[in-house]
């Protein structure tokens, strides 16, 4: 019988999170989840590690303490690289470094790195002994089931093994292969058939290693049905375009009361840093920017993203451009209410 966190808890860490999506999951974003839940655990945009080692560190890794836990995934795949690099992500305050094996874009595959180290488990596995060495905090993996012309059961287990055996804390399977000859980066989100089933019976072969499910997850209630089979689950898409779902992971999955029990009150909690923000020079659309599916399938959504898509990006925009959106939708839901 397996052991999932459903059952024992074991992995609470790793029970809930928020897939690491580029230009989507930065710090504005990950500020906004966390104040729809409390419990899940936020991923930072991928930072490769020459970025951390030579660029502007203040820019690429600061975040607002509210986002805490706040895991940060490096691309890389030298090893002394990663090592440094992970000692400034624990420096900086991050509860978690994640190594990205599983991006197939053709950038990250020219720099080694991503999902083409698919190929390379021993490199893999120096890379989180090296990383393991020099932090306290976990050390985790992302990868896919496979790619190319691998055979998933054996690839995957190869991986699995390799990491596993250098001190990996969780693996982290988003459950398709990626193409890395012949599918563009997002085809690669959709084409490749989901294997759902594949990463159950990594678990099961691996019962006392965490590991976590991700890729083509779309709700709340699809999230717990896997957890009756893994240890974690991991939103991607869903999480960001339809933020809205987030309010039921803490009661859903934790049996706890969501941070605020609507969206408006979420919003509204969200002022503060958005002044501040502005105040220190940001735009208000670098916020905002995140915010447009927050409504979804109510009366005023459309205006409400019309009127942040408009207003918002002006240099002049302010707070008052949100709490006008927020308006709008709360007059037509009133309005259909009493139609």
């Amino acid at each position: 019988m397996i052991e999932t966190a459903e059952k024992t808890g074991a992995a609470a860490p790793w029970r809930f999170s928020v897939a690491p999506m580029m230009d989507w999951t930065d710090r504005h974003c990950r500020v906004f989840h966390r104040l729809l839940s409390r419990r899940a655990l936020l991923y930072t945009e991928m930072v490769t590690t020459g970025a951390v080692i030579h660029g502007d560190r203040a820019r690429l890794l600061g975040f607002d303490a509210s986002e805490h836990p706040v895991a940060l995934q490096l691309g890389g795949s030298d090893p002394a690289d990663l090592a440094t690099s992970a000692e400034i992500g624990e420096e900086f305050g991050y509860d978690e470094i994640n190594l990205n094996v599983g991006c197939p874009s053709d950038r990250v595959k020219d720099g080694r790195f991503g999902a083409c180290l698919m190929a390379e488990p021993a490199l893999v596995a120096a890379c989180v002994a090296a990383m393991k060495r020099v932090v306290r905090i976990p050390v985790t993996v992302k990868c896919r089931i496979g790619i190319d012309d691998q055979d998933p059961e054996v690839a995957l287990d190869a991986l699995a093994d390799a990491v596993v055996d250098s001190g990996a804390d969780a693996l982290i399977v988003h459950a398709r292969k990626a193409w890395l000859n012949g599918l563009s980066p997002k085809e690669n989100r959709d084409i490749p058939p989901l294997d759902y089933d594949r990463v159950y019976r990594l678990k099961a072969r691996l019962p006392h290693v965490p590991v976590i499910i991700n890729g083509g997850i779309t709700s709340i209630a699809a999230a717990r049905g896997h957890l009756a089979h893994v240890d974690g689950v991991m939103l991607g898409r869903a999480a960001y375009q339809e933020p809205w779902r987030l309010l039921d992971v803490d009661p859903v999955l934790f049996s706890e009361a969501a941070p605020h029990q609507t969206m408006k009150g979420a919003l509204a909690a969200l002022e503060p840093y958005i002044e501040r923000q502005i105040g220190q020079g940001a735009r208000l659309h670098a916020i905002t920017r995140h915010l447009v599916g927050a409504y979804h399938a109510v009366p005023g959504a459309r205006a409400f993203r019309r009127h942040l898509a408009e207003r918002g990006v002006k240099p002049d925009a302010g707070i008052e451009v949100l709490r006008e959106a927020v308006a709008m939708v709360e007059e037509r839901a009133l309005a259909a209410a009493l139609a």
